[in-house]
């Protein structure tokens, strides 16, 4: 999930060079929720990971 978030990143970027400000818009909105769902899954991932290797002890 985190390539797609650099991939828009880097879309994002791009366009906004080249003056399309919608599409870099667009890209940037896109590549920002990515982020976000990323660091959610991730504290998840880390809270109920702990949870399944102290429960196997």
């Amino acid at each position: 999930m985190i390539k797609w978030t650099i991939t828009f990143f880097v879309l994002a970027i791009i366009a906004a060079l080249f003056g399309f400000g919608f599409i870099a818009n667009l890209s940037f909105g896109i590549a920002k929720i990515l982020f976000y769902i990323f660091i959610a899954l991730f504290v998840l991932s880390l809270i109920f990971g702990k949870r399944i290797i102290k429960s196997r002890s």
